[in-house]
């Protein structure tokens, strides 16, 4: 029988882990909604570009009539020998698989590319510790989100030999605890750059898409060369289950977060520009306006991309914490019992003592 001591102590522990489990799961609620409305109002802008695109396609040719090859750079597709595979993890552990998920369905693609030249750029900690382990880095050095202006207009030579077919490019850690746009745009910048001059042929985004609580999938998604502007190419995807999505659902009810994302009147607005039946004038010619927004569209995907994988983890940690305080609470239960048995034992045994002492009396 286990010593009562030593399992108020275990219960005392458990105890003070509950109440950190139970205030980060708080804390993480409180996050999740900030993240929530972040993305709600990046959403109008990334509509109207989007409709602004669709509606400059109808009244422009964007490939040429005679040869049929695209006019912009970033429409063209080529034979995919080198590949861009932005892999976007969180920064912070105590979130479940919420990582581990987005790194195994990244080793999952990068199986369907044999043979190929792939590069990668890690966002997030986690991400960056599990490539490193399996690839090595490549020879040029390594840039951050935050240096990719300054390195963008003085671009250093770079070395021609491959450290390896599949290889690290770029790691940038640290960049969700404030999250801007210009991050995403500079990296867009980056890759757009690459393309243009044919050092890759193909650009992946692997990472967690959040629309609420408790839909969301885990996704590699092309974003270059793009195919159709507003309908994302989706290569790999992998819904929740019913069991997370159960979890995700008694975590958010009893942390108060809604379960659905609401659309604002602004997206309403959004969604109707390239449907509305008006000729629109443009001050600029529609080609030249194409040519200027397509960047920009790539960049809002990837800061789309940024946005709903914060709010992801911060959900995926809400639900762990969720979880962890269910368990124990489970186990105080347990161990609660376990004491009282052992002091009952303890308490019939000191009993018979006595009887026996005074029966032998």
């Amino acid at each position: 029988m286990p010593n009562i001591l030593d399992i108020r102590r275990r219960i005392r522990s458990v105890v003070n882990t509950r109440q950190i489990t139970k205030a980060m799961k708080v804390v993480s609620a409180a996050k999740l909604r900030r993240a929530q409305d972040r993305a709600l109002s990046a959403r109008p802008y990334a509509l109207i570009l989007t409709n602004v695109l669709k509606s400059l396609v109808a009244r422009t040719e964007i490939y040429d009539p005679e040869t049929g090859e695209p006019k912009h750079p970033l429409l063209a597709q080529r034979v995919e020998q080198n590949i861009l595979l932005i892999v976007v993890t969180g920064d912070k552990g105590l979130a479940g698989a919420f990582s581990a998920n987005i790194t195994k369905a990244a080793a999952r693609f990068l199986e369907s590319k044999p043979g190929k030249n792939v590069d990668i750029e890690a966002i997030g900690r986690k991400g960056r510790d599990f490539l490193r382990r399996r690839y090595p880095s490549a020879k040029v050095q390594t840039r951050s989100l935050a240096d990719l202006d300054e390195s963008l207009e003085t671009q250093p030579e770079t070395s021609s030999e491959r450290a390896g077919e599949i290889q690290i490019t770029g790691e940038h850690v640290g960049i969700f605890n404030k999250l801007e746009f210009s991050q995403a745009r500079a990296l867009a910048e980056n890759v757009i750059e690459r393309y243009q001059r044919e050092e890759i042929d193909a650009v992946y985004i692997v990472f967690n898409e959040f629309k609420s609580v408790i839909a969301q999938r885990l996704i590699v998604e092309q974003i270059l060369p793009i195919e159709q502007i507003g309908e994302p190419t989706i290569r790999l995807s992998e819904e929740m289950t019913e069991e997370e999505k159960k979890k995700a659902r008694e975590a958010a009810i009893s942390a108060g977060v809604g379960l659905r994302s609401h659309e604002s009147p602004a997206d309403q607005v959004a969604e109707k520009f390239a449907t509305a039946d008006v000729d629109y004038i443009y001050e600029q010619p529609p080609e030249e306006l194409f040519r200027a927004l397509l960047p920009k569209y790539v960049a809002i995907q990837i800061f789309r991309a940024l946005l709903e994988s914060v709010a992801a983890e911060h959900a995926a940690r809400m639900t762990a914490m969720d979880s962890a305080t269910s368990n124990a609470t489970d186990m105080i239960d347990s161990l609660t019992l376990v004491m009282n048995r052992a002091r009952q034992a303890k308490i019939t045994k000191e009993i018979i003592e006595i009887v026996s002492g005074a029966a032998a009396m």
